[in-house]
């Protein structure tokens, strides 16, 4: 006999099954034992109907597909047997659901059996639908269903109620229809028929409004009552878990009076009593009654106010806090964050608590906790809460130190009663997580100190304290080399001194020792290490007798493999070397760096480059302005009438570049060349203005500091950028020659087209020249020759000049005339460029080719 014909039982094909010892067998074996099946079906074998089918059932139950069967169970529904009927209701809800187009035949086989004479039919036939119903299938059988809701044997009206719920959540406007027996249902005494009326009717509640209404006006005393008597009632064995009778029941109607209540203060007077003794009554010491109680805080807090009960809802909370079980304790935890937004005072009493269950064990409830201390925190409470979640931060795990150093950084920033509380606050969590901490915040702490200016010397040396002891603490590390380096003087000779500080011997070389020791340590990234130079190059004009020691720490990195470091060590060494007459001016103190205006751009509410006082750039705490989107943008729009002008010490670039104020007097009082010859963005860009004397020099420093010698030439620059219009050529000075887009094509209507020539830059030591044309019938490309003239007594040799543009511009250098310019403009070196534009007539190269390659050229491009 074959083993897996179809005779084989069910239990023989499981133990066979279960005997596989890898995955193929397995497979194997279902191969075999659903051929038998399907032979077996296609011989219409009724004999074994009902064994295959429970086989498909179990095979399915597998992950096999069993597709095959389904008309197996439509057969074995319209069979008059109950044992037949059953294994195929049974092969239906598993093998079938709503989306199945079969699943269409298989309504009138249920419109018969719901009108079966035999009541376990009935039930076959109801459950089957409470699992399976279609839209369409409900709409059609409703009746059948809703008539069966007053059937006479409770077993048959329990299920029918829960089939009504599947028929109103599929067909909601069939809700109407099922408002009268439902109410009926709530007088039952049986208690399962009760516990599903109960469900029908909160169910009806939410998706029908009339039955809502309906329910709260004919039915709250009744479930009151209901919930009254099952309170008091006296000891039923088929209804009692650990000594409550039906807990079932009692949340079933604890829901539902939730529903009901809320919104509506006079359902809300009627079951205020009944909750409160459920609340008193409960044993809180079972899970049963643990589960009773807190949906019937879950109420109390949903239903209109009574602060009475909130109160004593939020104080069963609270023991439930205190419990062993760590389930209760997240629920509470979870109903607590939404209680404090009712009634904050209750739930501070319980503070202590809470705070305790931010050190438990479990990471769950410590992080829920946490976020609901962080809720409770007020401008009463901040110093002693703070306190308790720092000393936490010292012996909490690392996995929880990220969330609790922001949450305590968030709680510090936002109320904070005084800078030097803050301050203080911020140091011990740089001293104790300074490396979960983010970037902003240790940005907001240098912006607090910058204007705590009678506590920079206080800070500096607490920040001093800290580096012996946490020098693994990345933003402790930058923020106390920031700090050194602005405020050096004052460590070392102990400027500021407070009534509660201990007095502290920091010499000169101690305070360089802090840099030395945050460049070289091995975990300092380049960020540290780019911060660190700084300090030192400040420190070398604050404490003189260091220079040379400052010197040798930087020099060794001019070979650095990273180019920023590589970069700083040579323009530094160089300063520190070669130019004492600007190292005093290039790293005077930051200015104050403005609290309201970095505040507003963290939270967003102010663009980044708009700067509502006088402050430096705040983009980098160190001094180091990094260019941001908005100014690529006004330098893209150089003719925009509505270009904010530049303060006299925050909208200056160079200012912001190296911390000196570059800006020409005009500016200074209130007037400049920009406001008399229209908005000249790119003037204010190079803080050009009234030209000042400067020692002729062939370096690289002494170009830089001329470049404010240039008012004139850069004017001409501005009007040659700006596409040709009649109220540009209105407002340029007497005598300037006509304006047009000499790399854009738009050519006035002039018989001769005259292309001025552009000093394009010109200061004491050098002066340089452009002359443009355009080729006949070639308008998107431009020739430019460039006119080079020393005007030092020094010779500049190994001439080279370099350009770079977008990529919408194409840019030919000729070789340059020669590779020496002579002193005293005893000659000039020429060099011809051509830039083809392959967007011409959309955009405008002359732009991106003045500011964007020749001004980085001036400063890197000529060596001597």
């Amino acid at each position: 006999m074959n083993p897996f014909s179809s005779g084989t039982r069910l239990r023989d094909m499981i133990r066979a099954i279960r005997a596989c010892k890898t995955a193929a067998e397995e497979r194997a074996v279902v191969r075999k034992e659903c051929a038998a099946i399907r032979a077996s079906v296609s011989e219409n074998d009724q004999d074994y109907r009902h064994r295959n089918l429970a086989k498909l059932m179990f095979i399915h139950m597998l992950g096999y597909p069993t597709h095959f069967g389904q008309m197996e169970c439509l057969k074995l529904i319209a069979s008059a047997g109950f044992p037949e009927k059953r294994i195929g209701y049974l092969g239906l809800m598993l093998l079938l659901d709503e989306r199945q187009e079969v699943l269409m035949l298989v309504t009138n086989s249920l419109k018969q059996d719901l009108n079966h004479s035999n009541q376990y039919i009935v039930g076959l036939a109801l459950c089957a639908l409470g699992n399976i119903c279609s839209a369409e299938m409900a709409r059609d059988l409703a009746p059948e269903v809703e008539r069966l809701l007053q059937f006479r044997d409770p077993n048959i009206r329990k299920k029918a109620a829960l089939c009504s719920i599947r028929i109103i959540k599929k067909v909601p406007d069939l809700a109407e229809n099922f408002i009268n027996p439902a109410a009926t249902l709530l007088k039952e005494k049986h208690h399962g028929v009760l516990i599903t009326g109960v469900q029908l009717c909160t169910d009806l509640c939410k998706v029908s409004p009339e039955a809502l209404e309906y329910f709260r006006k004919k039915c709250t005393d009744g479930l009151v009552k209901v919930l009254k008597d099952v309170v008091n009632s006296p000891y039923a064995p088929e209804y009692d878990i650990a000594g409550i009778t039906d807990p079932f029941l009692h949340i079933k109607l604890l829901k539902l009076l939730r529903v009901l209540g809320q919104g509506d203060a006079d359902a809300s007077d009627c079951m205020n009593d009944i909750l409160a003794q459920v609340a008193t009554k409960t044993e809180s010491n079972k899970n049963a009654g643990n589960a009773i109680l807190y949906e019937c805080v879950e109420t109390i807090m949903s239903i209109e106010d009574n602060s009475g009960l909130r109160v004593l809802a939020i104080n069963i909370l609270g023991r439930f806090l205190s419990n062993r079980d760590n389930n209760i304790r997240y629920v509470a935890l979870n109903m607590l964050m939404k209680a404090i937004t009712v009634d904050a005072q209750a739930v501070q009493r319980h503070r202590a608590t809470i705070l305790e269950c931010v050190k438990d064990s479990d990471a769950s409830i410590r992080k829920r906790a946490l976020e609901l201390v962080y809720l409770l925190v007020n401008d009463s409470n901040v110093k002693p809460l703070t306190k308790e979640l720092i000393d936490y931060l010292e012996v909490s795990d690392q996995d929880f130190k990220g969330d609790l150093t922001a949450k305590i950084c968030s709680i510090v920033e936002k109320f904070s009663p005084e800078k030097i509380w803050y301050i203080d606050q911020m140091l011990k969590v740089l001293s104790e997580a300074g490396n979960f901490v983010k970037d902003e915040v240790w940005h907001a702490l240098i912006v607090v100190i910058s204007n705590a200016s009678d506590l920079h010397g206080y800070t500096v040396r607490s920040l001093y304290r800290a580096f012996q002891t946490s020098v693994e603490q990345e933003s402790l590390v930058r923020v106390t080399v920031w700090c050194i380096g602005e405020y050096g003087d004052m460590l070392v000779n102990n400027v500021g001194m407070l009534d509660k500080e201990e007095p502290i011997t920091v010499t000169e070389s101690d305070a360089v020792d802090v840099i030395e020791i945050a460049i070289k340590h091995h975990k300092s990234d380049l960020t540290t290490r780019a911060m660190a130079f700084i300090a030192l190059l400040k420190l070398s004009c604050r404490f003189p007798t260091c220079s040379q020691r400052i010197r040798d720490i930087i020099f060794p990195y001019k070979g650095n493999l990273v180019l920023e470091l590589q970069q700083r060590s040579i323009e530094f060494n160089s300063i520190i070397e070669k130019h004492q007459n600007i190292r005093s001016a290039l790293v005077e103190r930051m200015p104050v760096l403005d609290e309201a205006t970095y505040s507003g751009r963290r939270a967003g509410s102010l663009p980044a480059t708009v700067s509502t006082s006088n402050g430096a750039s705040l983009n980098l705490p160190n001094g180091v302005a990094k260019p941001t989107a908005a100014p690529l943008v006004d330098l893209l729009d150089l003719t925009s009438d509505d270009a904010p002008a530049p303060s006299s010490s925050g909208g200056d670039f160079l200012q912001d570049l190296l911390g000196v104020d570059l800006s020409p007097a005009s500016s200074q009082t209130g007037t400049s060349a920009a406001s008399k010859t229209g908005t000249d963005v790119l003037l204010d860009l190079l803080s050009i203005g009234t030209p000042s004397p400067v020692q002729s020099s062939s370096s690289t420093a002494d170009i830089l500091s001329s470049i404010q010698d240039n008012k004139t030439s850069v004017a001409t620059l501005e009007r040659l950028s700006s596409p040709s219009s009649h109220s540009a050529q209105a407002s340029s000075p007497a005598g300037a020659s006509p304006v047009m887009d000499l790399l854009d094509g738009f050519t006035p209507n002039l018989a001769m087209p005259v292309y001025p020539s552009v000093v394009a830059f010109e200061s004491s030591s050098l002066k340089i020249m452009f002359n443009f044309s355009k080729p006949p019938g070639n308008p998107q490309t431009t020739l430019i020759q460039a006119n080079f003239i020393n005007m030092s007594p020094h010779v500049y040799t190994d001439f080279i000049f370099q350009a770079a543009v977008p990529k919408f511009l194409q840019l030919h250098l000729d070789p340059a005339s020669s590779n020496t310019l002579p002193a005293s403009d005893n000659g000039s070196i020429t060099q011809s460029l051509r830039v083809t534009n392959s967007q011409h007539g959309k955009v405008s190269e002359l732009h991106f080719f003045i500011i964007y390659t020749f001004f980085p050229v001036l400063i890197l491009g000529f060596m001597t």
